[in-house]
């Protein structure tokens, strides 16, 4: 590990120490800090080639003495790790995708009808690949555009054409936007629908008001249809009262939960651990914490006045939720059953997005997002080794 690599421990060992304040003390009152990117990225965005990085690493290789094994690097603000088999594929907040492939990194163009509007936490987010991804090249995506000078997010519909990948159809447009609290994850339930976390575009009664796809839990059809099974009539919202809801993951009885970063101000921190009821109001922005109110449902977890800005997680396959944090800098894992949550990696900074393949963990840091303390070969991608 490098002696930058040691500062930025030893930093974030220290801010840890200190229970830092809100979540949005934690990330957006540092929004301000975050480099803005041009007007818009234009839809022909980046094609450049990478040095090539070391392949994925086989599940059958025996366990490491090291920490973790570096599988990328130098990427620029990732948001969201993919699989196709052994293929990687990660999203980028600027507007372009990196694919990883036989030991060779590709930063790959992305062609919309809307340009990237990358300002704050906004920008290219979610990537989710289709199930019949391997046969159609298609994937969905979550991007921030502006349009008649307000920011809104929309998800499309993407296919992969060789070296870029193209639009084929828009979803859904017109989620609220903002340069803070875009939600922005995807991913495809046990029921077949495609689940997608919307932010409260820094407008925190938009999160109860149902007529408003801000501060949800939005369920589609795959064609972008309102299913006849949502709780609301001819709407997408799934769930509501949230605040910033991003990791999404079911156990396995199909119990779907969310993490969720909590207020900003004095108090700050309670970030959430929510187990997610369809309808359910969560209270964001009346309740947070431990407060109660008829209708309302309280977090299955908070951090109290702890903040770590919990970002992208998974389940494993004991019914632990893994989840990546930015502000804590740190993957923690809950316990869905005993209520326990622990620290089981860090020191390499803000985490992102955590996934479970082939039986092993992969991370990515989102250390060039402003936020964090940067080395000189960040971001990157990681297979953790030895997590018990």
């Amino acid at each position: 590990m490098n002696q930058a690599r040691l500062v930025s421990l030893a930093a974030a060992v220290a801010v840890f120490t200190l229970l830092i304040a809100a979540c949005d003390k934690n990330e957006t009152e540092k929004a301000g800090v975050a480099t803005e990117a041009p007007t818009a990225i234009p839809t022909a965005a980046v094609t450049t080639g990478v040095e090539p990085s070391p392949s994925i690493v086989p599940s059958d290789k025996p366990e490491s003495n090291e920490p973790y094994t570096v599988l990328a690097e130098n990427l620029n603000i990732p948001w969201v790790i993919e699989f196709d088999g052994d293929t990687v594929y990660i999203s980028e907040r600027e507007g372009a995708i990196v694919k990883l492939e036989g030991g060779v990194m590709e930063r790959q163009s992305v062609h919309l009808n809307k340009s990237v509007r990358h300002r704050g936490e906004g920008g290219f987010l979610g990537l989710l690949l289709s199930p019949d991804f391997h046969t159609s090249k298609l994937a969905y995506a979550y991007h921030t555009y502006e349009e008649q000078g307000a920011l809104m997010n929309r998800i499309v519909l993407i296919k992969q054409e060789g070296e870029k990948w193209t639009e084929v159809r828009s979803l859904l447009e017109g989620i609220p936007g903002a340069s803070n609290h875009d939600g922005g994850r995807m991913a495809i339930g046990p029921d077949g629908m495609l689940y997608v976390t919307t932010g409260d575009a820094q407008q925190p009664q938009l999160a109860q008001d149902r007529s408003s796809l801000a501060g949800k839990i939005l369920r589609l059809t795959l064609d972008g249809k309102v299913p006849a099974d949502n709780p609301f009539a001819d709407s997408y919202v799934y769930s509501y009262g949230h605040r910033n809801p991003q990791g999404l993951a079911w156990d396995d009885k199909g119990v779907l939960f969310n993490t969720e970063h909590g207020p900003s101000g004095d108090p700050g921190g309670h970030d959430e651990v929510n187990r997610i009821e369809a309808g359910g109001n969560y209270g964001w922005p009346t309740v947070y914490g431990d407060d109660n109110r008829i209708g309302m449902i309280a977090p299955l977890y908070h951090t109290g006045e702890e903040a770590i800005a919990p970002s992208g997680a998974v389940m494993d396959e004991s019914n632990r939720l893994l989840i990546a944090t930015l502000r804590g800098e740190a993957l923690y894992r809950y316990d869905t059953v005993a209520g326990k949550m622990e620290m089981v990696f860090s020191g390499e900074g803000r985490l992102r997005d955590v996934k479970i393949h082939d039986g092993r963990i992969y991370v990515i840091t989102n250390n060039t997002d402003g936020r964090g303390i940067p080395s000189n070969t960040d971001d990157r991608l990681l297979m953790i080794n030895n997590v018990k």
